[in-house]
Protein backbone atom coordinates (compact mmCIF):
# COMPACT_ATOMS: atom_id res chain seq x y z
CA UNK A 1 0.00 0.00 0.00
CA UNK A 2 1.06 3.59 -1.36
CA UNK A 3 2.79 5.98 1.50
CA UNK A 4 4.98 8.63 2.12
CA UNK A 5 6.37 11.22 4.57
CA UNK A 6 6.89 14.97 4.11
CA UNK A 7 8.75 17.47 5.08
CA UNK A 8 8.62 21.10 4.34
CA UNK A 9 10.86 23.80 5.25
CA UNK A 10 11.37 27.23 4.39
CA UNK A 11 14.79 27.61 2.05
CA UNK A 12 17.25 30.87 2.79
CA UNK A 13 19.73 29.51 0.13
CA UNK A 14 18.28 27.26 -2.30
CA UNK A 15 21.39 27.14 -4.32
CA UNK A 16 23.71 25.73 -1.34
CA UNK A 17 20.24 23.32 -1.59
CA UNK A 18 20.52 22.54 -4.99
CA UNK A 19 24.57 21.78 -4.25
CA UNK A 20 24.01 19.39 -1.57
CA UNK A 21 21.76 17.39 -3.56
CA UNK A 22 23.42 17.55 -6.86
CA UNK A 23 26.94 16.54 -4.93
CA UNK A 24 24.96 13.48 -3.27
CA UNK A 25 23.80 12.15 -6.53
CA UNK A 26 20.21 13.40 -7.08
CA UNK A 27 18.91 12.91 -10.44
CA UNK A 28 17.24 16.46 -11.55
CA UNK A 29 14.08 15.91 -13.28
CA UNK A 30 13.59 19.16 -14.22
CA UNK A 31 11.68 22.59 -13.33
CA UNK A 32 7.99 22.11 -13.26
CA UNK A 33 6.06 24.99 -13.51
CA UNK A 34 2.73 24.08 -11.43
CA UNK A 35 -0.74 25.29 -10.81
CA UNK A 36 -2.67 23.60 -8.21
CA UNK A 37 -6.41 24.47 -8.30
CA UNK A 38 -8.11 23.45 -4.58
CA UNK A 39 -11.83 22.39 -4.56
CA UNK A 40 -14.01 21.90 -1.36
CA UNK A 41 -14.77 18.30 0.16
CA UNK A 42 -16.05 16.56 2.84
CA UNK A 43 -12.72 15.06 3.38
CA UNK A 44 -9.07 15.99 3.22
CA UNK A 45 -8.13 18.23 0.06
CA UNK A 46 -9.13 17.60 -3.58
CA UNK A 47 -6.25 18.70 -5.73
CA UNK A 48 -5.92 19.26 -9.57
CA UNK A 49 -2.42 20.33 -10.45
CA UNK A 50 -1.57 21.60 -13.68
CA UNK A 51 2.12 21.04 -14.58
CA UNK A 52 4.75 21.15 -17.12
CA UNK A 53 5.73 17.06 -16.04
CA UNK A 54 2.84 16.21 -13.42
CA UNK A 55 -0.69 16.62 -14.24
CA UNK A 56 -2.78 15.05 -11.92
CA UNK A 57 -5.99 14.69 -10.02
CA UNK A 58 -5.65 13.56 -6.31
CA UNK A 59 -7.78 13.52 -3.31
CA UNK A 60 -5.69 13.09 -0.05
CA UNK A 61 -6.06 13.84 3.47
CA UNK A 62 -2.43 14.49 5.42
CA UNK A 63 -2.23 13.95 9.08
CA UNK A 64 1.05 15.54 11.13
CA UNK A 65 3.13 14.16 13.51
CA UNK A 66 6.69 14.03 14.50
CA UNK A 67 7.35 17.37 12.07
CA UNK A 68 6.13 15.80 9.17
CA UNK A 69 3.10 14.53 6.97
CA UNK A 70 1.72 11.35 6.51
CA UNK A 71 -0.48 10.98 3.62
CA UNK A 72 -3.24 9.03 2.88
CA UNK A 73 -4.33 8.80 -0.60
CA UNK A 74 -8.05 8.18 -1.60
CA UNK A 75 -7.91 9.39 -5.70
CA UNK A 76 -4.77 9.72 -8.11
CA UNK A 77 -5.14 9.98 -11.37
CA UNK A 78 -2.22 11.27 -13.71
CA UNK A 79 -3.09 12.85 -16.78
CA UNK A 80 -6.58 12.94 -16.34
CA UNK A 81 -8.80 14.11 -19.48
CA UNK A 82 -11.11 16.89 -19.39
CA UNK A 83 -14.78 15.26 -18.97
CA UNK A 84 -12.73 13.14 -16.08
CA UNK A 85 -11.88 16.51 -14.40
CA UNK A 86 -15.71 17.49 -14.96
CA UNK A 87 -16.89 14.87 -13.50
CA UNK A 88 -14.78 14.99 -10.28
CA UNK A 89 -14.48 18.37 -9.76
CA UNK A 90 -17.68 19.90 -11.66
CA UNK A 91 -19.97 20.67 -8.96
CA UNK A 92 -16.89 21.91 -6.45
CA UNK A 93 -16.72 25.02 -5.30
CA UNK A 94 -12.78 26.25 -5.99
CA UNK A 95 -11.48 27.39 -2.69
CA UNK A 96 -7.78 28.53 -3.92
CA UNK A 97 -5.36 28.50 -6.82
CA UNK A 98 -1.52 27.58 -5.68
CA UNK A 99 1.10 29.24 -8.65
CA UNK A 100 4.86 27.67 -8.13
CA UNK A 101 8.03 27.16 -9.86
CA UNK A 102 9.23 23.41 -8.61
CA UNK A 103 12.91 21.95 -9.11
CA UNK A 104 12.37 18.45 -8.86
CA UNK A 105 15.14 15.73 -7.69
CA UNK A 106 14.72 12.60 -6.73
CA UNK A 107 17.53 10.29 -4.73
CA UNK A 108 16.14 6.46 -4.85
CA UNK A 109 12.68 6.74 -3.33
CA UNK A 110 12.97 10.52 -1.86
CA UNK A 111 11.72 13.16 -4.10
CA UNK A 112 12.98 16.51 -3.15
CA UNK A 113 11.08 19.57 -4.16
CA UNK A 114 12.53 23.37 -4.26
CA UNK A 115 9.30 25.31 -4.37
CA UNK A 116 9.29 29.11 -5.42
CA UNK A 117 6.52 31.44 -4.88
CA UNK A 118 5.69 34.96 -5.72
CA UNK A 119 3.81 35.45 -2.43
CA UNK A 120 6.12 33.31 -0.02
CA UNK A 121 9.19 33.08 -1.26
CA UNK A 122 11.28 30.11 -1.40
CA UNK A 123 11.04 26.28 0.42
CA UNK A 124 12.40 22.76 0.37
CA UNK A 125 10.13 19.32 0.81
CA UNK A 126 11.50 15.99 1.36
CA UNK A 127 9.46 13.16 0.18
CA UNK A 128 9.70 10.13 1.44
CA UNK A 129 7.76 7.67 -0.96
CA UNK A 130 6.85 3.86 -0.54
CA UNK A 131 4.80 2.77 -3.43
CA UNK A 132 4.09 -0.65 -2.56
CA UNK A 133 4.53 -0.74 1.16
CA UNK A 134 7.87 -2.67 1.04
CA UNK A 135 9.49 0.63 3.21
CA UNK A 136 7.29 1.29 5.91
CA UNK A 137 6.63 4.74 7.60
CA UNK A 138 9.25 4.23 9.60
CA UNK A 139 11.83 3.84 7.07
CA UNK A 140 10.32 7.11 5.89
CA UNK A 141 10.36 8.50 8.29
CA UNK A 142 14.43 7.75 9.18
CA UNK A 143 15.00 8.74 5.10
CA UNK A 144 13.28 12.12 5.82
CA UNK A 145 15.65 12.60 9.16
CA UNK A 146 18.75 11.90 7.63
CA UNK A 147 18.09 14.65 4.41
CA UNK A 148 16.91 17.26 6.94
CA UNK A 149 20.04 17.16 8.73
CA UNK A 150 22.01 16.82 6.03
CA UNK A 151 20.39 20.06 4.01
CA UNK A 152 20.86 21.53 7.38
CA UNK A 153 17.58 22.41 8.05
CA UNK A 154 16.84 23.80 11.16
CA UNK A 155 13.51 22.86 13.88
CA UNK A 156 12.76 26.50 13.69
CA UNK A 157 12.54 26.44 9.15
CA UNK A 158 10.21 23.90 9.59
CA UNK A 159 6.63 24.84 8.05
CA UNK A 160 3.44 22.53 9.60
CA UNK A 161 1.31 24.61 7.23
CA UNK A 162 0.02 23.95 3.35
CA UNK A 163 0.60 26.43 0.99
CA UNK A 164 -2.93 27.84 0.95
CA UNK A 165 -3.13 28.19 4.49
CA UNK A 166 0.21 30.30 4.26
CA UNK A 167 -1.16 32.20 1.50
CA UNK A 168 -4.56 33.28 3.33
CA UNK A 169 -2.68 34.08 6.31
CA UNK A 170 0.35 36.23 4.60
Amino acid sequence: MYADITIKARCYDPAKTEAILLDQGADYVGLDVQTDTYYETDYGKLKYRQGTFENVLIHYNRRFSDNAYQTEVLLYLKNPGEETIAQICGGQKVLMQVNKLRKIYFIENVKFHLDYLEELGHFVEIEAIDLDGSLGTVMLQQQCNYYKELLQIEEDDLVTSAYTDLIQHS
